[in-house]
């Protein structure tokens, strides 16, 4: 028999696995797949990693070869079906069929207002789109996303990772409408703006103008102005072949279905976004491989129907985590909401609070596969300990379902656990689990743990080694590259998970300047440019005012360039002068004004040691005890230009009033009337903790010994972007063990420690110095390649409280 099936995006790729699967007698001899692509098919739930650095080919979702029998032709879209012919024409030919299957997908829904096709605007829906995104971006700073939901959320994303600033345009009242509901949809929108984008909402957009070299967008009563637009406002059912070989369509559009994906010509099955089933299309791909594996049954004579899906689904939106699952209103709303912190929960019950049947979480998603996997049965624990931030720990049933995209229950899990899978990757093989959206993965892993296995600490797929373990492999071997440590001792070329972890590795061992070499490639965005890019694409320069300490004179310096380069000026909590606006090409001139004047990198952009704060201590204090100034300004030249796992902050009391807030750092000092108090593992931002009491009555020797050994322990055994807080609370042992191991040398590693932060202090040089005494360092700091003399036309600047702050989108410049 003859089977074609027009499309190959993901829910085509299933079908041709799953009717391969099961077609052993080879009932289907002649297989053939058109696309109207020419890529095979691709991972378009994970289409804005293409941003963070992964290949198409890294998102391709067909395997090596194709199933016997298949052939697969790409680029050769289906112009027309033939059904009394039972023929589907292209442009290159003719391809009979016994049995046709459309999985033709859905397209971007721009609507139909003017200037729509006019250069500069896009659509977020394959990587070719995406593709000429990225082309037209580069030397641009604005952008408009036309769609709050998910896709524009990614589409949001992909902006900012192009370095543009970034608005989000949604007809809606609140953003995500189809996910969350206002309340949820408030607090998503704050923690999105503390991002620096802005959003518009219940704003339609009206037109777009060109307007000299940029964009004019209507958006309700505002003008917004940018470079580029992105449509990510929906998608339409791509039924045109199927209306015009005379086949129903529902009333919105889609091809009619009935349970079995069967069309009104039993010779003809849809799937995926293109079918209506029972009228009612489906954007999300967990129903599509459902549809899938019904027709592959189907056509082998089987009796498999199509009985609804899991709409639920769970995403980090620019880095805030989103979820909701089974209904999200009901007869009963049980609410938690947190908007200091970002935080929001609602868990749907039925009136007797008896049965889950469904919720929205926002802010922190951990609980969300326990949650889902219990719709329709008891909530699995205390409502309290859902409605708050993390992930109770409870069993499920066995019949709950993980994975709503495969349809993979616990029990299927387990018993892939049973057979012999021992790690995630196996269970993405052996059950499907995993493999699509990816938010069963956690699940996954709890199982794991919960069947007994041991879990691997493996930095991600690239690196089967720990942080740690890569720290100790490229201090022992003495490796200085990336490409070294990859070569020898990892697989492919690595990922926007794996370089900044070794970029900070290296740097820790002194392995030279951030920006020499290969080692520039690695780094994190603001660390390409030694500055902390703000949200109109402008940097922020933060000179090191070691325990807030200044002279007159060099107070007088910062005045004078905040003043000569138009600078907003901002004393930081740290005790420092933040200078915001400068743009990229000015940075070194600026640099050579304060370094001329003494100054050196304060390291705000760095996952380094940031500042020792401090009162002024018995100086002037009558409370003081003893010097906190002098022993702060000590500390932080002593741990300047450390690079950690992640940022390090510390402060210094000079009694115990606390007014330099100490015990809220990664490490803190309050003097004693004999020596010093130390505290570890604080820290302020999403979840503050106070810092232990690690030592007493310390002498100042004591005191720095003890800081250089909890620093170089932290640095080496952390893991990835984990501050101290979340490494001592991790710690086997906890606070006992840091002490056996730093003052007791339990380990025999102290001598060690203790030499690398010899290597440190000795080795320091000023990073920004550094740039200025090398051109060809020099030579990135430009904001146009090909006219490195020309500052970008687009930042525009208002004032406030005598001050330059940038100009909103859609607000117009007034001269500064």
């Amino acid at each position: 028999m003859r089977l074609v099936v027009i499309g190959n995006g993901m829910v085509g790729q299933r079908f041709v696995e799953s009717l391969a699967a099961r077609d052993t007698a080879r009932r289907f001899t002649e297989v053939t797949v058109l696309g109207e692509e020419t890529r095979r098919a691709y991972d378009r739930v994970r289409l804005s990693a293409f941003f963070d650095g992964v290949s198409a080919e890294e998102l391709t979702l067909a395997p090596p070869g194709v199933p016997a029998g298949t052939t697969i032709r790409l680029g050769e879209p289906a112009t027309a079906v033939d059904r009394e012919a039972r023929v589907v024409r292209t442009a290159a030919g003719e391809y009979p069929y016994d049995a046709l299957v459309l999985a033709t997908g859905s397209r971007a829904f721009v609507p139909p207002v003017p200037g729509t096709g006019s250069p500069g605007v896009f659509v977020y829906r394959t990587l070719d789109d995406l593709e000429a995104l990225r082309a037209h971006a580069a030397g641009r700073s604005a952008g408009i996303v036309v769609g709050g939901g998910l896709l524009g959320l990614e589409a949001a994303n992909a902006l900012r990772l192009l370095g543009l600033r970034t608005a989000i345009v949604e007809f809606a009242p609140h953003l995500m409408p189809m996910q969350v509901d206002a309340a949820g949809g408030a607090i998503l929108r704050r923690r999105i703006e503390e991002l620096g984008i802005d959003v518009h909402t219940g704003a339609g957009v009206t037109g777009i103008a060109p307007d000299g070299d940029r964009l004019a967008v209507g958006a309700g009563e505002l003008t917004l102005g940018a470079d580029l637009v992105v449509f990510a406002a929906g998608v339409r059912p791509r039924d045109e072949l199927a209306r015009a070989a005379g086949l129903p369509v529902a009333e919105r559009g889609g091809i009619l279905v009935d349970a079995s994906c069967r069309t009104a010509d039993e010779r003809v099955f849809a799937i995926g976004e293109c079918a209506a089933v029972d009228g009612r299309c489906y954007g999300l791909v967990a129903p599509g491989y459902a549809m899938a594996d019904v027709v592959a049954d189907r056509l082998l004579g089987g009796d498999a129907t199509f009985g609804g899906a899991d709409m639920s689904t769970k995403l980090k939106l620019l880095g805030v985590d989103v979820a909701s699952f089974g209904a999200t209103t009901g007869p009963l709303d049980v609410v938690y909401a947190d908007p200091a912190h970002g935080l929001y929960a609602k868990l749907v019950l039925t009136d007797d609070a008896r049965t889950l049947l469904g919720g929205i979480l926002v802010g922190d998603a951990a609980a969300y596969g326990v949650l889902k996997a219990a719709v329709g049965g008891p909530v699995p624990g205390k409502l309290a300990d859902f409605l708050s931030a993390g992930a109770p720990d409870v069993a499920l049933p066995g019949d709950a379902q993980v994975c709503s995209c495969n349809a993979v229950t616990k029990d299927q899990v387990l018993g892939a656990i049973g057979a012999g899978c021992a790690d995630v990757g196996c269970l993405k093989a052996c059950t499907r689990a995993g493999t699509t959206c990816g938010s069963c993965v956690p699940l996954l892993r709890s199982l794991l743990t919960e069947a007994g296995v041991a879990q691997s600490t493996a930095l991600c797929e690239h690196f089967a080694y720990s942080r740690q373990e890569l720290f100790d492999l490229i201090r022992v071997r003495g490796i200085a590259t990336f490409s070294a440590l990859i070569g020898e001792y990892g697989t492919g070329r690595g990922c926007d998970v794996c370089k900044p972890v070794v970029a900070s590795i290296l740097a820790s061992l002194g392995g030279g300047h951030v920006l020499d070499g290969e080692q520039a490639a690695l780094q994190d965005t603001n660390d390409h440019f030694l500055a902390n890019i703000q949200r109109d694409g402008t940097y922020s320069v933060v000179p090191r005012i070691p325990g807030g300490e200044i002279t007159p004179e060099r107070l007088i310096v910062i005045g004078e360039v905040a003043r000569d380069f138009g600078l907003y000026t901002k004393i930081t909590g740290g005790q420092r002068i933040d200078l915001f606006g400068a743009r990229v090409e000015q940075l070194p001139a600026i640099w050579r004004r304060l370094v001329d004047a003494g100054f050196e990198s304060g390291h705000a952009y760095g996952k380094a040691l940031r500042t020792v704060k401090s009162c002024v201590g018995s100086t002037w204090c009558r409370y003081g005890v003893q010097d906190s100034v002098g022993l702060a300004v000590a500390l932080e030249l002593r741990y300047r230009g450390l690079r950690s796992p992640h940022k390090l902050k510390s402060a210094v009391s000079g009694c115990a009033r606390e007014c330099a807030e100490a015990r809220s750092k990664d490490f803190g000092v309050i003097a004693t009337e004999t020596g010093w108090n130390l505290y570890v593992g604080g820290n302020g931002g999403f979840r503050p903790r106070h810092a232990d009491l690690f030592a007493t009555d310390l002498s100042t020797e004591e005191l720095v010994r003890t800081i250089d050994r909890f620093l170089m322990f932290y640095i080496r055994t952390a893991d990835r972007l984990q501050r101290t807080a979340a490494w001592l609370e991790a710690l086997d042992g906890g606070l006992e063990h840091l002490r056996a191991v730093i003052v007791d040398d339990s380990l025999g590693i102290c001598a060690e420690l203790d030499a690398a932060m010899d290597r440190h202090v000795g080795g320091y040089a000023d990073e920004w110095r550094a740039v200025l005494e090398d051109p060809d360092k020099l030579r990135r700091f430009v904001s146009f390649v090909n006219e490195p003399q020309t500052p970008d036309p687009s930042i525009a600047f208002t004032v406030e409280r005598e001050q330059r702050v940038p100009v909103p989108l859609g607000m117009p410049e007034v001269s500064a």
